[in-house]
């Protein structure tokens, strides 16, 4: 997939144009505070300390700016005081909020119960938690989206690359080129979009997040996935003495996920793994519940229950959503991804 982009000198503005639709993700590389007097020595400080845009600096807590290398008080004082000058963070009324909001853009999932369910699909610029048992279809969900973020926003699309982190060995890319080639796409220039990288333990999972922000500064890309988000942190960190850090280290990665969601524009897809739940109902439809407690809860925007249905059949239920009604929605993974349900 081959995309024309701009870059305004003023606003370090990406735009692409397919067709009639015109998509806009804005930010501001830090090569604009060299204008303001900033050393390209300390812009290559930031960038190995994973700070990549102006956006990224404004957003930072002035303790963290001073714990990147080789960059004084004085220093971090005038980035900041340059930042806030360089991105709004005043109050706006919420008929702007509600006009930023038609910038969303939703990303189909290969179903149209599930679309519908989702109102659209998965949304760009907030994180979506899928949590659920083996075998619910969370790595197929993570497998089609990669595809689907590729296609042109007419037909569900988002026409940006994706960005997968693999932490359970579970990605497969020849399933890409079965989706890719189910939706009359290029298989191998559908690879060629996609940036995999495994992680080993939670520390280089952390770790992959800034080589992703370097990545997204230089290209246009709709997507971000963590399969599964949890996992390593859980073998990482074992037992009540180590919860208290798990659960902090957990906090900053997820917090991460967030700034890179706000700053690129890109939908941030993260599935999660689930436990027994000691005090939920032996009848009850599912008694398990989610890892990662509070922390994951409230940082995912919207979060979505998976459990298995009739043979290749999956049942979604909007667990949690600043929008979307609390329902269910049928779906089926098939050797093409996402699918909708059979009888």
């Amino acid at each position: 997939m081959e995309v024309e982009q701009q870059r305004a000198p003023d606003m370090g503005m990406e735009m692409q144009q397919e067709g009639e639709d015109l998509i806009q993700v804005t930010f501001q590389n830090l090569e604009v505070l060299m204008e303001q007097g900033i050393a390209s020595s300390d812009i290559q400080k930031l960038n190995d300390a994973g700070y990549h845009t102006v956006e990224s600096i404004a957003h930072a807590t002035v303790r963290k700016l001073s714990e990147v290398k080789g960059i004084s008080e004085n220093k971090v004082n005038k980035l900041k005081d340059l930042c806030r000058a360089l991105v709004p963070m005043d109050f706006k009324t919420a008929a702007d909020a509600l006009e930023d909001r038609k910038n969303v853009v939703q990303l189909t999932t290969g179903s149209v119960e599930l679309d519908k369910l989702l109102e659209g699909g998965i949304e760009t610029g907030s994180l979506t938690e899928a949590f659920g048992e083996f075998r619910t279809g969370k790595t197929q969900l993570c497998h089609t989206l990669c595809v689907t973020c590729q296609m042109a926003v007419t037909d569900g699309g988002a026409e940006g690359k994706a960005i997968y982190i693999d932490t359970e060995g579970t990605f497969r890319p020849e399933r890409l080129k079965q989706i890719a080639e189910r939706f009359g796409m290029d298989p191998d220039a559908c690879l060629e979009n996609v940036a995999y990288a495994r992680a080993h333990n939670s520390e280089h999972q952390l770790e992959l997040l800034k080589m992703a922000a370097a990545i997204m500064s230089q290209d246009r890309y709709a997507l971000i996935v963590v399969d599964s988000a949890t996992a390593l942190f859980r073998t990482d960190f074992s037992g009540r003495g180590e919860l208290s850090e798990r659960q902090m280290q957990l906090g900053q990665f997820l917090r991460q996920l967030t700034r890179l969601a706000e700053e690129f524009g890109v939908a941030v897809f993260l599935t999660n793994q689930v436990t027994a739940d000691p005090g939920g109902m032996s009848f009850a439809k599912d008694s398990t519940k989610a890892i990662g407690g509070n922390i994951i809860a409230h940082a995912s925007t919207t979060r979505l229950r998976l459990r298995k249905g009739r043979g290749e059949n999956r049942i979604c239920t909007v667990f949690d959503s600043p929008s979307l009604p609390e329902a269910d929605a049928q779906f089926a993974v098939g050797a093409a991804g996402i699918c909708d349900a059979t009888e």
